[in-house]
C-alpha cells in the first residue's frame, strides 16, 4: 500500500473559475466599458542614465600621484590651485579690513578724535584689536585648507 502524497497543482493545472477567464467587451460591468482609454493608468519605463560599464583605470589614484604621471599632476594641480584660492581670498579680506582702517580714519576726521583709555582710537585698532581678527582668519584658514585636503583625499581614495 503506497500513499501518494497529494503535490501542489500548478497554476495551468488549476480549475479556472468563472472569475478567471478574460472578459469580452460586452460582458463587462456597465460602468468599466465606458472608461476611456486615457483614464488607465499610465505604463512608466524605468532606465538607467548609465548606458555603458563603469570604466576602471588601471591604477589607483595615489598611485598616479606618487608616481607623478600625467594624471597625478592633474589631480596635484587642482589641490595647489584650491589651496592657493583660497589663501587669496583670505589675504585679500585681511588686507582690505587692515587697509580700509586707515582710509575709514582719514575720511572720517571724528573718528581720529576718539579716545580709548586714553590712547587715541586709530593707534587702539591698529596696535591691538585688530589681531584677534588675524586670529579669526587664520582659523578660518585653516579649516578651510583642511576641509580642502579631505575632499581631495576622498576624491583620491574614491578613484579605486
Amino acid at each position: 500500500m503506497s500513499r501518494e502524497r497529494e503535490r501542489p497543482r500548478r497554476e495551468s493545472e488549476r480549475p479556472r473559475k468563472e472569475s478567471d477567464r478574460p472578459r469580452k467587451e460586452s460582458e463587462r460591468p456597465r460602468g468599466e466599458w465606458l472608461r476611456k482609454e486615457s483614464e488607465r493608468p499610465r505604463r512608466e519605463v524605468v532606465t538607467s542614465p548609465r548606458t555603458t560599464a563603469a570604466r576602471h583605470s588601471r591604477y589607483p589614484a595615489s598611485r598616479e600621484i606618487d608616481e607623478q604621471t600625467r594624471l597625478g599632476e592633474v589631480y596635484m594641480r587642482s589641490l595647489v590651485r584650491t589651496q592657493f584660492r583660497l589663501a587669496l581670498f583670505v589675504c585679500t579680506v585681511l588686507g582690505c579690513v587692515v587697509g580700509g582702517l586707515p582710509l575709514l580714519f582719514l575720511l572720517v576726521p571724528e573718528l581720529r578724535e576718539v579716545r580709548l583709555l586714553g590712547i587715541p582710537l586709530p593707534w587702539a585698532v591698529l596696535a591691538g584689536l585688530i589681531y584677534p581678527f588675524f586670529v579669526l582668519g587664520a582659523w578660518l584658514y585653516v579649516r578651510q585648507a583642511e576641509r580642502n585636503e579631505r575632499d581631495f583625499a576622498e576624491l583620491v581614495e574614491r578613484e579605486r
